[in-house]
Parts: structure tokens; sequence; C-alpha cells
């Protein structure tokens, strides 16, 4: 534990690229309230823009899966001890581990062994309220406080016996301004007939979802010939994505890059996304959405038979009930996708009743002061000058 006001140590670790622009954010936020802050660890490009020399690239440990994580096995256990000493040789006076609990955690539960005294906090919290609710328990023996990005983890802690945990606020809330829609854009929305197509990230959600997709996008399309359609899509599925829209008989427009996908967010007045984070993307840019998703019959029986949620829909969640409509696994067809799509282009009740469902996630989502990463900071202070709260 640092004297008041003296120097501070902060041993971060990040393992993904949206971890590191938390990193990044978190690093901004201390540096402005402490001037004498050292900071170490694991981070990527934005968290070295800010100083951070990384112990070694990001990119050793940023595998998602579980064949990229056996084939990456020995990498992976051969970081989290280079981890783990680093930080121990250290001495922080706080540590910080954001997301990516698979390798975070390995290291935190290394450190508390070694460095008992030295305060752990979470940025991100694992998602122990949809899955593995174990894991909030074990939590408390290696993680003094969870900084939650979900308005609802922390009762979801108290419930599950998990650590301290607080909301600081989601880093979308930071980016309202790219989010909302400008004067302009309010009018494309109100009289063009823009929708946002959004099959995911990830390979297999792409190769799932773009056959139903099409199918939808014509249907629309002959329901409602001014329709119009964009797809934004991440640089690596691109060419997949191209390939699969070769036989649509009604093409969308591919946008690549962030700056282009919030030019969409901004101009569309419907989407068709694949469920995850980008539905909360789109209920806070005020996008009415019908959500679809597909997975395989062993992946399906592993989700029926471990998560406790009734809907992978974030805004759904956030909000205690079901706003977006859903279609899962088989009942995602191009017919049903279009028939929910609908009423959410030509206007009607239901429109409205999501519309007036966002403007209620704006204030479950906010947090005071509106910023998040200053949120974030103020309690990972509180710890490097405070230590464990025992």
């Amino acid at each position: 534990m640092a004297e008041k006001g003296g120097p501070l140590t902060v041993f971060l670790i990040a393992g993904e690229q949206s971890g590191d622009a938390l990193g990044a954010k978190l690093i901004r936020a201390l540096r402005q309230r402490r001037w004498n802050v050292r900071f170490l660890g694991v981070g990527g490009e934005a968290m070295e823009a800010e100083g951070l020399k990384s112990l070694f690239p990001m990119a050793d440990i940023a595998v998602m899966g579980f064949v990229p994580v056996i084939k990456r096995l020995f990498t992976l256990l051969s970081r989290i001890r280079m981890t783990a000493r680093a930080a121990i040789e250290a001495k922080p006076d706080v540590v910080v581990i954001i997301d990516s609990p698979d390798f975070t955690h390995r290291v935190a539960r290394k450190l508390r062994a070694a460095l008992p005294g030295v305060p752990i906090v979470n940025y991100v919290s694992p998602t122990v309220w949809a899955w593995r609710p174990g894991r909030a328990a074990k939590m408390r023996s290696y993680v003094d406080h969870v900084l939650a990005v979900l308005p609802f983890e922390p009762e979801a802690h108290q419930r599950l016996g998990g650590p301290e945990c607080s909301y600081v606020g989601h880093p979308l809330i930071e980016r309202f301004a790219e989010l909302r829609p400008r004067p302009e854009d309010a009018l494309t929305r109100e009289f063009e007939r823009h929708v946002l197509l959004l099959p995911g990230s990830r390979l297999s959600e792409v190769t799932r979802l773009m056959p139903v997709f099409g199918e939808a996008v014509a249907r629309l399309a002959a329901a409602v010939p001014q329709a119009s359609f964009s797809l934004p899509a991440v640089p690596h599925v691109a060419d997949v994505i191209r390939a699969a829209m070769r036989d649509w008989p009604v093409k969308a427009e591919i946008v690549i890059g962030e700056q282009a996908k919030w030019t969409a967010f901004r101009r569309a007045r419907a989407a068709l996304a694949a469920s995850g984070t980008v539905t909360l993307e789109l209920g806070l840019a005020q996008v009415p959405m019908v959500t679809a998703y597909k997975v395989s019959p062993i992946e399906k029986k592993i989700i029926e038979a471990l998560v406790t949620v009734s809907t992978p829909i974030l805004p759904s969640l956030i909000l205690s009930e079901k706003v977006v409509p859903e279609f899962l696994q088989e009942a995602a067809t191009g017919e049903a996708l279009a028939g929910a799509l609908l009423p959410l282009v030509t206007g009607g009740p239901e429109r409205s009743a999501q519309l007036a469902a966002f403007d209620r996630l704006d204030a479950a989502m906010a947090v005071t002061g509106g910023n998040p990463s200053a949120a974030a900071a103020e309690i990972v202070l509180y710890y490097a000058e405070n230590g464990r709260r025992v």
C-alpha cells in the first residue's frame, strides 16, 4: 500500500482488443488524478500508446475457442507464468485484470497466493449471470472488487456470493455522439427505409446466418421496394460475406471500418442482427431490431445445459423484459425474420414499443458523471492507496 500522495505502481493485464481499449482509457483517467503513477503489465497498442510497455505482444494470448486454445496451450501457459512472475517482482499497489478471464483469472490466482496483501480489481465481470454461476463465489478468494459494465451485474454477484461489485458504466456510454443520429441522420431514418444487416464477426456466425439473412432481405425488398441495405463487416470475414452474398437476389452495400459502421448506425431505420454485444450498440443507437442466432447441434446442447438466462439479448436482460424479437436455431428462417422486420421498417406499434424501451435503456445504463473510465479509476485508486478490505 502506497503512502497518500506517494508514487503508485499499477499492474494491468488485458488479453484482447476490447480490454486494451478499456485499459488505455483507465490509464488516462488514473493519470488525470495522479501524476506519479507507474504502469506495468500486458496490453496492446492502445495501452502502449498511453505509456505501458507490454511484457509481450498481446496477440500471444488473444485466442478464443476450444481448438485455438489447445493449439496455443504451451504459449498461453508460458505467458501466464511470465505475467505472474513480473507482477510478483514489481510488488504493485494494485493489480487490474481486464476481461479475458481464461487468462487473467489464472494469473490473479497465482498473484493472490504469492502477494496476499495486494488488491486485485477485475474490470468487466465474467458472465456468471449467464452460465457457470459457481465462478462468482470462487472469485472471492482472489478478486477484491469487480468493475461491472452492465447494470444488473452487482445484484448478480451479491446473489451468487461473488466479490464486491460496482457498476461503473459501459464504454459505449462514452460514444453516444457517434451512435446517435445527427439532424440529417434523423431525417434519413424518418423518410428512407435503410436496414442494417449484422450477421456477426465470427466465421461460424456468418456462415450460418448469411443464407437466411439473404432470404429475409429478398422478402423485405419485395414488400418494401424502396428499402436499401448495408452490412458493416469486420475485415477478417469480409471476403466470406462477399462470397455468401453472390447468390442474393438483392444485394447489400458492404462497409468496412469503425467510422463507416457508426455512420450506418446513425442512418439506419431498423436492423437484422446476430445476438451479441451489437444488440446493445443498436439499442443505445435507438435502432429497432430483429435478432437471430444459429449454432451447431453440439453447441446447442451445451447452451441448453449450462446457460441460465432466458434471453441472450442484452437490452432485454438489462430491462428485464423481452423488448426485441429473437429467432433462434430452426425458428430463424428468412420468412420469419422478414415478417418481424416489416413493421419496424414501415412503422407501427412494434417499432414504437422498441423505441420506448430504448429510452428506458438510457436511464438503466446511466452512470454518475457519465464517464465509465473515471468511475473505474476512482475505485482502482482507492485500492491502490488503501489496500485490501480484509
